[in-house]
Parts: structure tokens; sequence; C-alpha cells
């Protein structure tokens, strides 16, 4: 069995953050080390992605071309992984001659085969720039709200969304003018060509989560819709048709063949060019995408299609772990805010792998988790230190002390022996887990492995024994030193650099497999030390300040204008009530509203809300939230919208403005 091990490309456009390596690259490099382990052929490739609008902006703002913002953020992000220990087989970026090329073979076999056709649009030029204003390249006064500075398809204050040229008073960015509507030709993907096959591909996944896989399927029966997968752009892969000059496919589109382009680049580099077929080809490769929950839909639907859609039939997506979010201190991350931690910054101060422990015994698998520094403390004093290092430490003394640093293999009495078949089960359980992505119920079940082990030693008490039976207390320490020897194994996937040391105390060779956790021998305690250390409380502390800090800074910016100021009575005429959503569905051919059915007690009701980039159909199911229910009706898309929920906005996008109790219907005073 084959496998390609993908973590979602990060971003040439910012540092990484703990949130990004909690999601997608830190279970994908624990996963890959495991199936290593158990003699699997695997290969994990990632790299940056590399084209779009924000880099662009980036470099309009400082001057400089896009590049050059592309390889300041690859390095950056390529040393943060480094740092903590993320070995990909090959790292590589979408702004590479082989990607490009790549890329446009896929756009063009998709068009050859009639999977694409092309539409004429209407958008923002600007006449100074000469140049197509993407929605981001674009500002002005929201149509729906009259408000300043809405984004070109979507007011920020408001939250309603819209085609872009109904923005009012719109200015470039870029220069400040005016800009005019002129018709540009872009081509689209057209994704209702593949709902029977993505239908029947998706109906055998039952190992998938269930919700994702009754996700996709409910998408599915609510019919795909066309996807521009161009953009009015100078920074990205050309669009390879004559009649495309001057565009370039959307960053989107091209960004997951980078998985395909890294492979091949690896077999490039390791002198087999064409390795990367005998992956990439085989229907039966186990192709496994690591990713964040905001990512399942390209990863489930899109880019099955894309691949479906090819002369050279590559292998589909096996399975696609998809990963809740990591808040930090009870907050969202926010790189705006600068309420984040960088990676890069993090391992000056600490052990990145003291941070792979706390991630993975964090690991947001089926629920958005939290960052906390005094929580990460916790787990490195009290779990490494006090229960893993405390049982080698002393196991480690005792024998220096009384057995020469020799800990011989014995012959054991029931009890010892007991204990080890039971560590023998637990370590099946744990490589079990390993399969299913389930880090961080492994880094319980190993610690607790280490506590069995001090236990055994506290209830042998070899410290009293010794005077009286040394044969049982070899016992007692060839079965301690034999846990130690499984953990060291068990955790290598987690922690890679300091299983090798305990090892090398123990004079066990590096690991090969993940039977070498089995092998019954003497050990030869050599150079041992503390295996951890511990956080003191003071850089704790500094942490917390230093967070704080550059938080509060990056907050000084300005704020919306508080409105005019309206009567008691003006506000009476508001009527807000809790509401309960029972359902919700995407509105076809639109990326950013949701339609919902919501109980107030009285009556149900249906109404549009502009809220899907921050909250997905499934997730806002039965929310309480606020609602305006007495506003005028209004047709959205074909839907009548009767009402509107309230929602506060931010750098980190919308969020909904809910109830900690109260019955539907409630009025909210």
């Amino acid at each position: 069995m084959k496998y390609i091990v993908t973590s979602a490309l990060p971003y040439a456009n910012g540092k990484l953050h703990v949130g990004h390596v909690a999601g997608a690259y830190l279970p994908a490099d624990i996963f890959v080390r495991y199936l290593r382990l158990q003699g699997k052929d695997v290969v994990f490739v990632c790299g940056t992605d590399e084209h779009g609008t924000p880099i662009s902006i980036s470099a309009d703002k400082e001057g400089i071309q896009p590049i050059e913002i592309v390889k300041r953020y690859h390095q950056s992000i390529k040393a943060a992984f480094d740092g903590i220990g993320i070995e990909f087989d090959n790292f590589s970026g979408t702004a590479r001659a082989q990607h490009y090329e790549l890329s446009q073979r896929f756009f063009s076999e998709l068009y050859e085969n009639g999977h694409i056709k092309a539409k004429t649009t209407r958008q923002f030029y600007c006449e100074n720039c000469q140049r197509y204003l993407p929605d981001r390249y674009v500002e002005g006064t929201c149509p729906q709200c009259d408000k300043a500075g809405a984004r070109g398809d979507q007011c920020d204050a408001c939250g309603q969304t819209y085609e872009t040229t109904a923005l009012k008073d719109p200015v470039c960015k870029i220069c400040g003018k005016r800009p005019v509507i002129k018709e540009t030709k872009h081509w689209f993907i057209l994704l209702d060509h593949f709902t029977e096959q993505l239908k029947q591909w998706i109906s055998h996944k039952d190992y998938w989560k269930e919700n994702v896989r009754n996700f996709m399927l409910n998408l599915l029966d609510q019919g795909l819709i066309e996807r521009s997968i161009t953009r009015d752009l100078s920074w990205g892969v050309p669009v390879p048709l004559k009649e495309a000059e001057g565009k370039v496919l959307y960053v989107w589109f091209d960004a997951p063949i980078g998985y395909i382009s890294s492979t091949i680049e690896w077999a490039a580099k390791i002198g087999k060019p064409e390795l990367w077929k005998d992956y990439w080809l085989d229907p039966d490769t186990h192709l496994i995408h690591f990713i964040g929950k905001d990512n399942i839909i390209f990863h489930a639907l899109i880019w099955p299609a894309m691949l479906m859609g090819q002369n050279t039939k590559y292998c589909l997506p096996h399975d696609i772990p998809a990963n809740e979010f990591m808040n930090l201190e009870g907050d969202k991350i926010s790189t705006s805010r600068n309420w984040a931690i960088w990676v890069d910054e993090f391992v000056q101060d600490f052990d990145g792998e003291y941070l792979r422990y706390y991630l993975a015994a964090n690991a947001p698998e089926k629920q958005d988790a939290d960052f906390s520094f005094k929580d990460f403390q916790l787990k490195i004093n009290g779990e490494l230190n006090n229960v893993l290092g405390n049982l080698a430490h002393r196991v480690f003394s005792f024998a220096a002390k009384h057995f020469d640093s020799q800990i011989p293999c014995v012959s054991l009495d029931e009890t010892p022996a007991s204990l080890l078949t039971e560590a023998d089960q637990i370590m099946t359980e744990i490589a079990a887990s390993y399969e299913n992505y389930q880090v961080k119920r492994n880094t319980r079940a190993i610690i607790d492995l280490a506590r069995r082990g001090n236990r055994f030693f506290d209830e042998q008490k070899p410290w009293l024994v010794i005077k009286t039976d040394k044969e049982k207390v070899k016992q007692t320490l060839w079965v301690c030193a034999s846990l130690l020897q499984r953990i060291s194994v068990a955790l290598s996937p987690i922690m890679p650099k300091h299983m090798l040391a305990l090892r090398k105390m123990m004079s066990l060779p590096s690991l090969t497999c993940w039977q070498d956790a089995f092998i019954k021998q003497d050990f030869l305690l050599h150079e041992f030390k503390p295996l951890m250390k511990k956080i003191p409380d003071e850089a704790i502390a500094a942490q917390i300040q230093k967070l704080h800090s550059k938080a509060d800074n990056s907050a000084k910016k300005d704020y919306e204008p508080i409105k005019a100021q309206i009567s008691y009575e003006q506000f009476a005429a508001l009527d807000l009530r809790l509401a309960k959503v029972l359902e919700a569905s995407a509105i076809p051919k639109t990326d950013k509203l949701l339609k919902l059915k919501v109980d107030l007690g009285f009556e149900t009701r249906e109404l549009v809300a502009g809220i899907a980039q921050s909250y997905k159909a499934e997730d806002i199911i039965g929310k309480t939230v606020t609602m305006l229910v007495n506003l005028q009706p209004r047709k959205i898309r074909n839907t009548m919208s009767n009402g509107m929920i309230l929602a506060a906005h931010d750098d980190d996008g919308l969020h909904l403005v809910s109830s900690d109790g109260g019955q539907p219907g409630a009025v909210v005073q």
C-alpha cells in the first residue's frame, strides 16, 4: 500500500502560528512518522500557496514584486516548520515552472473535455491603473446600508453581499481613482457535470466523519454551481488560451494541483523523475489530505471534480481528516490583532517538541480547542516531567546506584508479567488511534503507561526490597525499563528527538519499526540525564504579558464612528426577539448566503443571512440567535427574507449575537 500525505498549502502572505500547526501540519507529520514505523511506503508533501489577491496587494503597498513577498514568507514558514520538526519529503511552492505547466494542463484538459465554459461578466476597471479590479482592489459605499468603506462584494458593517458592480461611489484601492464598469470574459468550471460521479464516490466513504460525508451529499443534492476559475490579475498562473491574455487561474483552482507538482519535484530531486507516477497514478494509493474544517468543500468536492475531469487518471482522495480550530486564551486567533503565537518566536523561548506535545494533547480533532499558556505549563511540567521524566529518573538512578547502570533481562513473576501484558494491549490501542488520526487519545494513553510504571515502582518498594531480594528488584527495574522502551516507540511520532534521546540513554538503537518496542533485551544505561525540563512560572508570565502587549499595540486603530443619536421611540420601534435556527442550507450560486428557517416560538420564518463565510450551514443549526423580526421583507436571490439576524463584524469576520438562555420568541430589551 502506497500513501501520499499532504497538508493544506500555507498562504505565503504571513507567518505560521500555532493554530495552523494544530489543524493541518502536526497531525499529518505525526501520522507519517507512525506509518513509517509500520513500514509503509509514504510520500509527505506540502508547499506554500503563492498566488492570490492578498499577495498582490501586499506587493503593491510595498512597491515590490509579488515574488519578493512569496520568497520572504516561504522561507519564514519553512523555518518555522523546521523549528518544530515538521519534516516533509518535499516543501515546494506554486510559483514554480513545473507547477505552472501542470496547472495549465489541468485547465486545458478540463476545457477540451467540455467542463469549462466562458461567460461575459461586468467588472470594475481602473483606467488610471489600466487594470481590472478584483473584489479586494475596490471599495466604496454599501448599496444596502450606505456605509462607507465597503469591500467589492461584501459590506463589513451590515454583512450583506451584493454584485460587485452594485457598489456605490467605488474607488480603486491602488490609486484612489473612480473605476468604470467594463465587460470582461471569465472561464467557469461546470461542477454539475460531476454530480453523479461525486455522489457515487462519496457514498462509499463510510469511514469519513459522518457529518462531513452527509454535508457533502446534501450539497450534491442541492446542486453544484459553476465556479469562476480565472481572475483579472497579473500575478498567477496564466490561463492557457489566446483569448485569455492577461488573465490568471484563480488561486483556489491552482493551489491543490500543488500537491502533485510538489510530488513531481520530489521525484526529480531524488533522481527518479518518473517515480511520482507510482503514487499519483495508482488508483489504490491512499491519498490523505490534512486540512482545517474551512477547506472541506474544496478537498471533498471541487478538487475531486478537477481530478475526475482529467484525461490522466489520478488517484482520488482516500480520506480528508479535517480538524476544528485552535483558539488562544479563550479568544479566536487573529493575525490582524496580533492575537497569535507565532511559531518562529515560540521556538526561541521553548523546546519545539514541547509545542508538539501540547498541541497533540490538546488537538482540535472533534471540537475547537484552546491554547492556554498556563495549561501548556501544566501539561509539560505535570505530565512530561512529573510522570514520564520522573519514571526514567528514578529507574535509572536506582539502577546506577545498585546495579552499575545495568538492567538485565530476567524471568518475571505473575504480577510484573501481567503489567507488561496490559502494556502491550495499550500499545495495540495506541497503534489503532494513530491509524485513525486520534493523537489526543494517544498522549493520554502514553502518559498512562508511565503512570502505571511509577505506580508499580511504588508498590514494589525496591528501596526496601533491595536489602533482602535483589532478584525481585531486578524484575521491578526491568519491567519499568521495558515500559520506557515501549514509550520510546509510542511517543516518537509526537516527540521524535526526545524519544531518540531516551533510547540513547538506554543504549537502544535508533528506531526502525514499531516492533522495536517489544524486543526483549538487557538495558545498559548510558550518560542518562533529566529527560525534560520544567517551565518556570516567570517564563509563562512573560509570555502572557508579551501576548497582551502585542495585541494592545496592534489594537490602536480607527474605529467606526458612532452613528447619530436616535430617540427612545425610534429604538422602541425595533422588535428584537430570540430565534432558534431549525434549518440552514447554502443558497445556490453564492458562497456567502445561507437560507435559514427559524423558530420564533409563535411561528416559523425563512430568511437569508450573509454569514456563510463565517459559519457553515451544519454549524448554525440549533443555535439561538437575536433577530430583528419587524423588518420589511425583501427578496434576496429568489428567496423572501422575513427578518434579519444580528451579527457583529471585526477583522476576524462575523460573530452571531447569540443568547446564553431564553426561549424562542423572547423579546430582547
